[in-house]
């Protein structure tokens, strides 16, 4: 397999892409963290969200002040704000806020538990040009709602499913599925009611060790199981092209039989490289779900121009060697892995702690 993409040359120019990117840092991709409230305490958070109010999060003016400087010093066309939290529809000025980003030029999406959708609301999520939606089922019933610790939230979710695509107005609907041992018997099953629930696209992910996930260490996946999701997910797609879209989500290198099969694309971490943040509270940072670590935040919108931050800092993130250690350079596959993803890198010990590689192809749970 190796050598038969070394002949075509195709993973010889994937390297060099990513290589190239660490160079050519445009942004694509901007997440706004709306608030860290959460209604749900799902037991793989990374960001450990809850219900209690979070002090010092931006304000309307904030936010909108920001959105404007951003217009105004960049070219926001190729821009997709990602608008995540806690959970989004817990801020009551979202629509306020992303209608004044629309009106800007800025394309929007969001990521949200799905409890908490009504017609008000769809309504005005339409009005504020909401182009994207990923919702999440994390399994059947039970299994869900225990996951995501609220009673009942499984059928609310698929009410307001139906809701979303009775309005008609988004370009992709999305479900999101993250698997654990307490879900992965149940991926078949998921497979035919998501594919009845008519959503453009299902998204696949893992849970990671990672804020309340290393609470919860007993439920993730080894290599073996990881393998059989790849596998469902590969065989699903070569079946069925012209119905449910199923996508692998981002952690981690999967090896030259896995990747474009399960993604469509070779996987690098763009944290940094063409992703940003804007956290809660004004600082600015990567990924949301990076560990947020005093430095490698980068700034705060409520100081800090945000197109002189991107820019001139994120330095640190745009370098082959970011996350370099004695294993990863060993490693066959370091040319088109780069270290994997930033979100999972254990800084104290300065290695990788969730390779799926290794975890699917050596048998390791951990590089």
């Amino acid at each position: 397999m190796l050598k038969k993409i070394f002949k075509h040359g195709e993973l010889t120019l994937v390297a060099q892409y990513k290589k190239n990117q660490l160079v050519q840092h445009d942004l694509h991709d901007l997440f706004w963290e709306c608030t860290l409230t959460c209604n749900a305490k799902c037991k793989h958070c990374g960001s450990n969200a809850e219900s209690r109010k979070y002090d010092n999060e931006l304000t309307t003016d904030e936010i909108k002040n920001a959105f404007s400087q951003i217009a105004k010093d960049m070219e926001i066309k190729n821009i997709l704000v990602n608008v995540t939290g806690g959970e989004p529809m817990l801020r009551a000025d979202l629509c306020e806020v992303m209608t004044h980003a629309a009106d800007l030029g800025f394309r929007w999406g969001m990521t949200s538990n799905g409890m908490l959708f009504n017609d008000e609301n769809i309504e005005q999520m339409k009005k504020a040009k909401l182009e994207t939606i990923s919702i999440s089922i994390d399994g059947i019933g039970k299994t869900h709602d225990d996951f995501r610790g609220v009673a009942g939230s499984y059928d609310k979710i698929l009410e307001n499913i139906g809701k979303l695509k009775k309005a008609n107005f988004l370009v992709h609907l999305q479900v999101t599925t993250i698997f654990h041992k307490g879900n992965l018997s149940e991926l078949e099953e998921l497979y035919e009611v998501i594919s009845k629930l008519g959503v453009t696209s299902w998204r696949i992910g893992i849970m990671d060790p990672i804020g309340r996930g290393k609470e919860n260490e007993d439920l993730l996946l080894n290599g073996t199981e990881i393998k059989s999701i790849l596998d469902f997910i590969k065989a699903k797609n070569k079946k069925e092209k012209d119905k449910l879209q199923i996508i692998y989500a981002c952690p981690g290198f999967l090896g030259l039989d896995y990747e474009k099969d399960v993604r469509g694309y070779y996987f690098y971490c763009r944290t940094g490289i063409s992703v940003a943040s804007i956290l809660y509270n004004g600082d600015l940072f990567v990924c949301p779900n990076v560990k947020r670590r005093p430095e490698l935040l980068q700034g705060n919108i409520r100081t800090d121009n945000f197109a002189d931050v991107w820019k001139n800092k994120y330095q640190q993130f745009r370098t082959q060697e970011r996350t370099k250690c004695a294993y990863c350079e060993k490693c066959e596959q370091w040319d088109y892995c780069l270290g994997g993803a930033y979100h999972t890198w254990d800084f104290d010990a300065n290695l990788q702690k969730n390779c799926p590689y290794d975890m699917i192809f050596k048998g390791d749970k951990n590089a």
